[in-house]
C-alpha cells in the first residue's frame, strides 16, 4: 500500500511510519519544516513538505494521488494557543478530507482524542477545551463524507514509555494511558482492516493483542 501520513514528524506518526515501512508499505509523510526531512528518511518514509495551513484543496490532492490510505496525525502541538488548534487540529483535518475525495482516496484515519466534542466546554485550560472543540469539530466533518471509508481513532493519555501490545479497543473504554507505540501499532492494523470502516474507537492500554483487538470491533459502524 502507499500511504500519506499528514503530520508525518509527529511522535505517533514517525513510529507509524517505521512500522509500515518496515512492513513494505510505501509511506510518505508530509511536513511543514523541511529541516525535519532527515527523520522521516531514517524511518524509510518520504517526506514531502507542504504546509497544511497554507495549501488549497487541490495542491494537496496532488500531493495523495496514487495513495491508498490517508492518515490525520497533524497537531497544533503543546504550547500553541487556541486559532492553532482551529487551523491544525480541525481545518487541516478537513482539508485531507476534501483532499483525499478529490484525489480518490477513500481510505481516511483519524487520530483523534478521547473527549473530543465540538461542543465540549471549557474548562479549568480554555486552550484545552479549544482543542477538544477542534478535534470534534473535524471527527464530525470527516465523518460526515460518505465517500470515504473513515474510522476515527480517540486514544486516552499518551505516553513514551515502551508499547506492551496489549490494548483495549471499544467505542467506550473509559479513561486511562496507551503509549504512543500501541497507537501506532492498531493505526496499522486498522489500515488492514477496512471493515472497520464507521468506526469511532477509544484506545487506551489493555489485556487484549492489538490484532485481537482489531479484529473485535470489525463491523462496529
Amino acid at each position: 500500500m502507499r500511504i500519506v501520513i499528514a503530520g508525518g514528524h509527529g511522535k505517533i506518526a514517525l513510529r507509524l511510519e517505521r512500522l509500515l515501512a518496515g512492513r513494505g508499505d510505501a509511506v510518505a509523510g508530509i511536513i511543514r519544516n523541511p529541516d525535519q526531512a532527515a527523520d522521516l528518511r531514517a524511518a524509510v518514509a518520504e517526506p514531502v513538505v507542504h504546509d497544511l495551513e497554507k495549501s488549497s484543496v487541490e495542491e494537496l490532492a496532488g500531493l495523495l494521488a496514487g495513495a491508498d490510505a490517508v492518515v490525520f496525525a497533524a497537531g497544533a502541538g503543546p504550547g500553541s494557543g487556541a486559532a492553532r488548534k482551529e487551523t491544525v487540529d480541525r481545518d487541516a483535518a478537513v482539508l485531507l478530507a476534501d483532499a483525499a475525495e478529490r484525489a480518490g482516496v477513500r481510505r481516511y484515519l483519524m487520530v483523534s482524542s478521547m473527549g473530543a466534542d465540538a461542543g465540549a466546554p471549557d474548562s479549568a485550560d480554555p486552550v484545552f477545551g479549544a482543542y477538544l472543540r477542534a478535534k470534534g469539530a473535524a471527527d464530525d466533518a470527516v465523518r460526515s463524507r460518505p465517500a470515504l471509508a473513515w474510522t476515527v481513532l480517540r486514544p486516552g493519555r499518551l505516553t513514551d514509555g515502551p508499547g506492551t501490545g496489549r490494548v483495549r479497543l471499544a467505542p467506550s473504554t473509559g479513561r486511562g494511558e496507551v503509549p504512543r507505540d500501541d497507537v501506532a501499532a492498531v493505526l496499522a492494523a486498522l489500515l488492514d482492516a477496512p471493515a472497520t470502516a464507521g468506526a469511532t474507537l477509544e484506545l487506551v492500554s489493555g489485556d487484549t493483542p492489538v490484532a485481537e483487538a482489531v479484529a473485535a470491533v470489525v463491523g462496529r459502524g
